[in-house]
């Protein structure tokens, strides 16, 4: 009996890694003839200062991811996903994508892209995708190839 998924969920972030997630994500989607659930996580610290919320800030984060989820939005529909939803959600990406989100729309499949810590990065924020696969309630897929499972091209 093969794994059916029924609601999948890719975090995008307009990163090299996320748009790998995202066509690996459309894929498994179309196979599974699936509900994809885009996420945009906008971590709401990043706009914190000591004294206030910088809401302009806020704001543009917010209009871009809009902008960003809508152009995914418009490819899943060409490539053939009819069940599409986006959502933007703020807070820390890590229990958004790991546990809010899952639990909320019942998903049953997370796919990420992998991204580049290094060592003192990982020890002071630790990594999206390992906290991710540690707490998530479902499986999780986390990307570093492209649909030929290749790894990219480092830019020069």
């Amino acid at each position: 009996m093969l794994q059916q998924y029924n609601r999948i969920m890719v975090a995008v972030d307009g990163s090299q890694e996320a748009e790998l997630a995202f066509k690996k994500a459309l894929n498994v989607a179309k196979r599974n003839q699936a509900e994809l659930l885009l996420l945009h996580v906008i971590d709401a610290r990043a706009f914190q200062t000591m004294t206030s919320f910088d809401t302009m800030l806020a704001e543009q984060a917010t209009d871009m991811a809009k902008n960003s989820l809508k152009e995914y939005e418009e490819t899943a529909q060409k490539e053939g996903v009819d069940k599409i939803k986006t959502l933007i959600e703020y807070g820390s990406p890590k229990t958004v994508i790991a546990k809010y989100i899952p639990d909320e729309y019942n998903i049953d499949l997370i796919l990420l892209g992998a991204t580049g810590l290094n060592a003192v990065e990982r020890l002071f924020i630790g990594s999206v995708s390992e906290y991710v696969i540690r707490h998530a309630p479902c499986d999780v897929l986390v990307v570093r190839t492209d649909l030929d499972n290749h790894l990219p091209k480092e830019e020069e």
